[in-house]
C-alpha cells in the first residue's frame, strides 16, 4: 500500500477503514481529492481491497495496522502517516467496538466490557487525536468522530455502547472548544446502518426483518446505508469552515419516529 504521490493532495486518515463505514468513508474521501491512510486492526484483507478501490479513484492509498486502544500505536500511526504520506488533513475516527447484550439484564455486562468498549470507542478516538493534533492544527484540518444514535438514545447493542456513544458525543464537543480555531470537531451520528453489524447476533433472515421494520419506522422509508454516512462525514470533513461542535443525526429520520422507537 505505498503512497504514489504524496505530498501533492490532502490527506484523511480513516481508524476502522476495513469494512463498513470506514471502508466507505475512505473511498468517498478518495474520490473527493484525498490521499488516505487505512487504519486496521484484524481485517488486513478488507484494507487491501479498500487501498486497491482509492488507489484506482487516483489517491495514494497507506495501510497501517493499529489497535486505537493502545496509545505507542495511535502515537505509530500516524508517525507513519507523516513520515510516508507527509501531512495529516483529517482524522476519522470510525474505530469501534460492541457487546452484545440485552439492556434489562443487568448481569449481562462485566466491568472488563465497559473498560474494552470505552477503551476503544472513546479513550481510543482520543488517543487518536492526541497523537494527529499537532499535524491537524499545523493543516488547520479537521476531526469527525463517528457516534450513533444511540448516544441520544440510549437504545443499541447493549447498554455499555450506548455509553460510549454518550460520552463520545460529549468527547467531541470538548475537543471542538479545546482545539479551535485551528482544528474543527464534529460527530456524525448514524441509526441503524446497513453493514454487517447486526451479523453475530442475527441469522439472515432475522436481520431482513429487522431492515424491514428499521425501513418502516423511518419518516424516509429507508435505511441507512455506509455510503450514506460516509456523505455526511466527508462533508462535515472537506467543508464547513464554519462548523465545529455538532453532532449530526445521519437516521432517514428515525428520531421523529416517537411514537414507534427502535
Amino acid at each position: 500500500m505505498s503512497p504514489e504521490h504524496a505530498g501533492t493532495r490532502p490527506v484523511a486518515l480513516i481508524t476502522g477503514a476495513g469494512s463498513g463505514i470506514g471502508a466507505a468513508t475512505a473511498r468517498h474521501l478518495a474520490g473527493r481529492g484525498c490521499d488516505v491512510a487505512l487504519i486496521w486492526q484484524s481485517s488486513a484483507e478488507g484494507a487491501q481491497r479498500v487501498a486497491a478501490d482509492c488507489r484506482a479513484l487516483g489517491a495514494a492509498a497507506l495501510g497501517v495496522q493499529a489497535d486505537v486502544a493502545d496509545d505507542d500505536q495511535c502515537r505509530g500511526a500516524v508517525a507513519q502517516v507523516l513520515a510516508e504520506l507527509g501531512q495529516l488533513d483529517h482524522l476519522i475516527n470510525n474505530a469501534g467496538t460492541t457487546r452484545f447484550a440485552p439492556a434489562r439484564d443487568l448481569e449481562a455486562l462485566t466491568d472488563a466490557d465497559f473498560e474494552q468498549l470505552f477503551s476503544v470507542n472513546v479513550t481510543g478516538a482520543y488517543r487518536m487525536v492526541r497523537a494527529a493534533a499537532p499535524a491537524l492544527a499545523q493543516a488547520r484540518g479537521s476531526v469527525v468522530n463517528l457516534s450513533s444514535h444511540s448516544g441520544f438514545s440510549g437504545l443499541g447493542s447493549s447498554t455499555a455502547y450506548a455509553a460510549t456513544k454518550g460520552a463520545l458525543n460529549t468527547l467531541t464537543l470538548s475537543l471542538a472548544r479545546a482545539l479551535a480555531p485551528e482544528i474543527r470537531v464534529n460527530a456524525v451520528c448514524p441509526g441503524f446502518v446497513d453493514t454487517d453489524w447486526m451479523a453475530p447476533v442475527m441469522d439472515a433472515e432475522a436481520l431482513d426483518a429487522f431492515k424491514a421494520r428499521s425501513a418502516a419506522a423511518a419518516p424516509l422509508g429507508r435505511i441507512v446505508t455506509p455510503c450514506d454516512v460516509a456523505e455526511a462525514v466527508g462533508w462535515l470533513a472537506l467543508g464547513g469552515p464554519a462548523i465545529t461542535g455538532q453532532l449530526l443525526v445521519v437516521d432517514a429520520g428515525t428520531h421523529l419516529a416517537v411514537a414507534s422507537p427502535l
